[in-house]
């Protein structure tokens, strides 16, 4: 019990910093939202550095290295899994800076249903009633949005998308958290140097001193919840972290109507109604399954 507490502690501590995060990038405005993103990914991998020196799993850190530097398969999806959150990251950043958050806040209430449709699909598990109906509704709630403003939400499907498929290599790749996020870092880490130092109009670290710090602050940001959400997943059950999940989005989308007053319809509320739905029957169906098999395993 006492462990599941300390779980649910940080994993909500995780999913509130997720959630105030456009707060943080709103704080960039003179820094293009490419740049911030090669910031977040020097800055990130130097953090990871000084937290494995700081915590003493250096000699672990490099055996669990060169175990995926020996086994092709594994090196090749950490690649993938680099590219897929860079992509997620710069989709999020870009969206934040163009002044909508509420289309962010949509891609991470969407990010779960991805995750249901892709084990379908890819894992091959079965889809419940429930599953199937949430699905529905999720799908009712985009075309909506896709009708009143004549265009398909681009950028929360991306971020949806990427994110999950992110989860589902790193589902199936078996290293500790904090050398998967090292190793993903260090794959973009090349590229975003260059970019800084050979392409960026204002070059690498030429900004005033206290855009100098956030963005220093950027990797900080970045790596904290990642590392609290990957201790908290093996404290707590799915079931439980399905419901704090949905902290992040909540407060992102109650900052982009109170704090900057993004417009948002009626018609935008009801197509976010369905999404909404789709999450209220998405999460009832999974805490219906726990406690049935909950109730067949003491029985048994």
């Amino acid at each position: 019990m006492k462990e599941q507490k300390k779980g649910v502690l940080l994993g909500f501590i995780a999913y509130v910093f997720w959630g105030i995060i456009p707060i943080y990038w709103k704080l960039l405005p003179t820094v293009e939202p490419l740049d911030i993103l090669c910031y977040r990914i020097i800055w990130s991998f130097l953090f990871m550095i000084v937290y494995i020196l700081i915590t003493k799993k250096w000699s672990l850190f490099l055996a669990e290295v060169k175990m995926v530097l020996q086994d092709k398969k594994k090196l090749f999806a950490i690649i993938c899994a680099a590219i897929l959150i860079s992509v997620n990251w710069f989709t999020f950043i870009y969206t934040v800076s163009q002044g909508h958050v509420t289309q962010a806040s949509l891609g991470y209430y969407m990010n779960p249903l991805v995750n249901v449709l892709l084990a379908t699909l890819i894992l091959k598990e079965k889809l419940n009633r429930s599953g199937m109906i949430a699905c529905s509704l999720a799908l009712t709630g985009v075309v909506l949005l896709t009708i009143q403003t004549g265009e398909i939400p681009v950028a929360p499907l991306v971020m949806a998308v990427t994110f999950s498929f992110y989860g589902l290599i790193k589902k199936g790749v078996t290293v500790s958290s904090y050398t998967g996020l090292t190793i993903e870092t260090f794959v973009i880490l090349p590229v975003a140097m260059i970019y800084l130092l050979f392409f960026s109009q204002q070059g690498f670290m030429n900004y005033e001193a206290t855009t100098n710090l956030l963005l220093v602050g950027a990797g900080i940001v970045t790596a904290i919840p990642l590392l609290l959400f990957a201790e908290a997943a093996k404290q707590i059950s799915y079931i439980i972290l399905g419901f704090i999940q949905y902290v992040g989005p909540t407060l992102m989308l109650l900052s982009a109507l109170f704090l900057y007053h993004e417009p948002y319809s009626a018609e935008q509320f009801i197509a976010f109604g369905f999404i909404w739905l789709a999450i209220a029957v998405f999460t009832y169906g999974n805490i219906y399954t726990y406690r049935k098999e909950k109730r067949f395993a003491k029985g048994s």
